[in-house]
């Protein structure tokens, strides 16, 4: 419609204590373990830039490592479980794949997620969080965090497939 706002559905920032390395080593201290290379080498690469990912494309990152055999596909593995027992990471099981998704400094959002491509389409709606709120008063519950995947297809994938 001429004239018409489109809405906002962006995310916000959120502001952080600790850089996620900074605070995977205190993680890990507190359980006894070091922050090693090859741990410092999997935060830094996971927390370059913002993307949803699983455990393949995180080793297609580290390839060089993996075959000068400095890593192993294991502590990759071992340590993606540890940045979510951390907070760090979020893992979430789409199209039978695990995906993982930055948790820490990262804003609370929802998810378009195609069926066809698995494309992941992030949104924050303000109008959401306040009907999960009030259907919460409603029944005396206290929301500690709520995740929402909607299903459905792409605009590619519907122009590609007749969907």
């Amino acid at each position: 419609m001429p004239g018409r706002r489109k809405s906002d559905f962006s995310l916000r920032s959120v502001p952080v204590a600790m850089m996620p390395g900074e605070r995977f080593a205190e993680f890990l201290r507190a359980g006894g373990k070091r922050l090693t290379s090859q741990r410092r080498w999997i935060v830094e690469q996971v927390f370059s830039h913002h993307d949803h990912f699983d455990a393949d494309e995180l080793m297609g990152h580290l390839a060089e490592l993996i075959s000068q055999r400095k890593l192993s596909r294991a502590t990759v593995y071992r340590t993606l479980n540890e940045l979510v027992e951390a907070g760090l990471l979020r893992k979430m099981t789409l199209g039978g794949r695990s995906v993982y998704e930055h948790e820490y400094g990262y804003p609370s959002h929802d998810h378009l997620y195609c069926q066809s491509c698995n494309r992941l389409i992030e949104f924050h709606s303000v109008a959401l969080e306040r009907l999960r709120d009030a259907v919460a008063r409603e029944h005396d519950f206290q929301v500690l965090s709520h995740r929402m995947f909607i299903t459905g297809y792409c605009a590619i994938c519907r122009r590609a497939g007749g969907e």
